[in-house]
């Protein structure tokens, strides 16, 4: 889910996976997703701080009426029929020991350095964005934790049958693949620096998020549906990216993942359309409220014990290399404006018609905010990432 950001934010911040890419805003030049905390000095890790408090912005919490509630209560044998459908049995799902040597093998340590000596001709930059990718995969108890705060459709005893509990649950089953994948890759490769990796592991989870989906599904699920196909687009690049390397292993492991996000995108997006069918107007004021609110990446309070500002340096790298960008993210808008047929929404409220305007007019309107920003762009500097042993990358 699984790539924070603002759509309109200035093109010093630039984006990774699952987020929004960084564009010139039309209220102020840059919006920060980082710490509340006071700045520390540069380079000294403070040990007594376990994560990254987060900027509590929305915190607005059950704010929908209870006859919304029992729309999606409503919908568990539909969900039934149409949703879990996109889920494949455990037998049929591919694993991540089908791309990685085989440590039951007696040609296992042939095969280990034979991935290395593929990764040795991978630039830093990409193993940059790569890392970024992953921790942001392994954050994955935040994500299930969230999908379990919407009223409606929450798991409420861990295991119960409901359609969507099950669905929280067995996506959550098949995304944890993701990062046990690309973890056990990047360990394998010798190209990292696995101790800053885990660290930042342990602070991104330690900080939770607030996507601001204020225990709605309506929000909850239009955000899991931007997250899913930017994380689509975002692994798809990073396979392509490896492929351009010579790296055909990893391409199609990166492949693989963007296929799973894709899948599950396309569950999203049906939960979307059926909630357009029954309630148009309140899913196009949803749609219009996460838009305004600016996508939040699950990963924007990253963290490495070092760098205040990782998030935004990892964000500048995966626009800079193609991976995800600010005209990615208005391709998503638009995608989904199209998908959902928004444009043909009738009967709406004042306030829905207003809101459909909003939406159906934003992606065209990021476009030109991200032209403006690339033609004042100046030139980029470099930062040292600790993921890849304090080498500088070029932002």
């Amino acid at each position: 889910m699984a790539l924070q950001v603002n759509p309109m934010a200035s093109q010093t911040q630039k984006l990774p996976s699952y987020a929004l890419p960084p564009m010139a805003s039309l209220r102020s030049p840059k919006v920060s997703m980082v710490s509340t905390l006071p700045p520390r000095s540069k380079g000294v890790e403070d040990l007594k701080r376990p994560f990254m408090a987060p900027k509590l912005v929305h915190q607005a919490s059950h704010t929908m009426p209870p006859e919304k509630i029992e729309i999606f209560k409503s919908l568990d044998d539909w969900a039934r029929d149409n949703i879990l459908i996109h889920l494949k049995q455990v037998d049929k799902c591919w694993q991540p020991k089908d791309f990685l040597p085989d440590p039951s093998c007696d040609g296992f340590e042939d095969q280990v350095r034979e991935l290395r000596e593929r990764a040795k001709e991978i630039p830093d930059e990409y193993f940059v964005v790569l890392v970024g990718d992953m921790i942001t995969e392994e954050a994955l108890p935040t994500y299930q934790t969230m999908l379990n705060t919407l009223d409606g459709t929450r798991d409420e005893t861990g295991a119960s049958p409901t359609s969507w509990a099950t669905w929280t649950r067995a996506w959550t089953a098949e995304e944890n693949r993701h990062t046990d994948l690309l973890n056990k890759y990047l360990y394998l490769c010798g190209r990292v620096d696995m101790r800053q990796v885990e660290k930042t592991i342990q602070y991104l989870i330690g900080s939770g998020m607030d996507p601001g989906t204020e225990n709605s599904p309506y929000l909850g699920f239009i955000y899991t549906t931007f997250q899913e196909r930017a994380t689509f687009i975002s692994h798809g690049n990073t396979a392509r990216l490896a492929k351009v390397h010579g790296d055909m292993n990893l391409a199609q492991l990166c492949g693989s993942i963007a296929a799973d996000e894709k899948r599950h995108e396309t569950a999203y997006t049906k939960i979307l359309e059926k909630l357009f069918e029954i309630d148009p107007d309140g899913s196009v004021l949803a749609f219009a409220d996460m838009m305004r609110k600016k996508i939040s990446m699950p990963a924007h309070l990253m963290y490495d014990g070092r760098d205040e500002n990782l998030f935004d340096h990892y964000s500048s790298v995966a626009q800079r290399i193609g991976v995800y960008t600010a005209r990615d993210y208005a391709d998503i808008v638009e995608y989904l404006v199209d998908r959902w047929k928004l444009k043909e929404l009738i009967g709406l409220s004042p306030e829905g018609r207003e809101a459909q305007e909003f939406v159906c007019g934003l992606a065209p309107r990021i476009r030109k905010l991200e032209e403006r920003a690339q033609s004042r762009a100046k030139e980029s500097p470099s930062v040292p990432f600790s993921w890849v042993s304090g080498r500088e990358v070029k932002l």
